[in-house]
């Protein structure tokens, strides 16, 4: 794992922005994708060299809307990415998809070109809520491209859905639900919606979902994906077995390396954090260059924070040999919490579904015993 690489590439293209998003993202414009494909392949040329001795083991189209590019742009970019860097055989290759952009072409040529993993955002099974969310396709759309990406061939399949969403109800949640899993989907990341004041929905100053009920509908969702076999990994994401967990993602969690290109991607990258600016113009004129952020991030405090999000916990032992760090202090703040939230296994502690749910309060509770002893 230690010359393990990932590469993280942002398409900032959208048909249509959602009224929830904060990401960065612009409506339209594909007259200018291919500009932004020859300016990304400028960029992978670039920064080649410096992986010399890594091997790439995840690559993530995120956005954005990658799938809007279409298949023979994705495959253009994973034909330069083999011929610069070198690739895992195994390596997973995902690209995010919205079901209204999800065309034969798009699904024929990129699975071709070594895509083996889509992140379909899908959101909601009722058209009303689809709507209210800014979404431009219908569920029975999102039904018809996830048929045909198995059809083209498409083993690992990943769906998104949101709750809390203005006016629902735990009742029509528990039908979303449903619906997705009939899909039999090998990977579901479920988030709750948070309303960011700038965007369009913030505007609106939408009546979401009381607190006890956001938190009755986490808990139905944990208990409807342990049911249909699925484990919860991580607060937000449930696999259909550990070889179907997102591996790009986890590395995030795992504080493992990876570069970023394209406008408002993030890298971490030896030793150091950078960000491209969220301005596809400087990115498309070749004059973006990458900002280098805070070099002062207490890695150990950020372990803690990251690890707790996971099924795998915050291991007192690994941070005492990897940060040379008395894990004791911590170890007494979580023995102090309830065991309805918390658990330990030798030096594993690790959150319950009911810790999840809050896990804020907790993690904090854990970064405040770290700083202060």
């Amino acid at each position: 794992m230690k010359n393990n690489l990932g590469i993280y590439i942002h398409v900032p293209f959208c048909a249509a922005k959602c009224a929830y998003c904060d990401f960065y993202s612009i409506a339209g414009q594909p007259q200018h994708m291919d500009t932004y494909v020859r300016r990304l392949l400028e960029q992978l040329v670039q920064a080649a060299p410096d992986c010399t001795g890594y091997t790439i083991d995840t690559i993530y189209f995120g956005g954005g809307t990658p799938s809007l590019l279409g298949g023979a742009r994705i495959a253009r970019t994973l034909d330069e990415l083999r011929r610069r860097y070198a690739i895992a055989p195994d390596a997973e290759i995902t690209v995010e998809a919205n079901p209204d952009s999800m065309t034969d072409e798009f699904l024929s040529v990129s699975r071709e070109a070594g895509v083996n993993r889509l992140s379909m955002g899908i959101q909601s099974a009722h058209d009303g809520e689809l709507r209210a969310l800014g979404r431009i396709h219908t569920f029975a759309q999102a039904q018809d491209a996830f048929s045909r990406a198995r059809h083209a061939g498409f083993g690992n399949l990943s769906v998104d859905l949101m709750y809390a969403l203005p006016g629902q109800t735990i009742a029509q949640l528990e039908q979303s639900i449903d619906a997705l899993l009939a899909l039999k989907p090998e990977h579901l990341s479920c988030y709750g919606l948070t309303v960011e004041p700038h965007t369009p929905l913030g505007r609106r100053n939408p009546i979401l979902p009381d607190e006890d009920t956001q938190a009755d509908m986490y808990l139905l969702l944990c208990e409807k994906m342990a049911q249909a076999g699925f484990e919860h990994y991580e607060i937000s994401n449930f696999a259909r077995g550990s070889r179907f967990r997102s591996r790009h993602n986890s590395r995030y969690w795992a504080q493992s390396p990876y570069l970023g290109f394209g406008p408002g991607a993030h890298a971490d990258f030896g030793g150091q954090r950078m960000e491209w600016p969220r301005d596809l113009g400087a990115w498309l004129a070749g004059t973006a260059r990458p900002v280098i952020e805070d070099s002062h991030i207490d890695r150990a405090l950020e372990y803690i924070m990251l690890s707790l999000r996971t099924s795998g916990g915050w291991d007192a032992a690994y941070y005492r040999a990897a940060y040379g760090r008395d894990p004791t202090p911590i170890e007494q703040a979580l023995f102090a919490l309830p065991s309805t939230h918390i658990s330990h296994t030798g030096s594993r502690w690790h959150l319950t579904d009911a810790g999840f749910l809050i896990s804020n309060p907790i993690i904090l509770t854990a970064l405040d015993a770290a700083e202060t002893h």
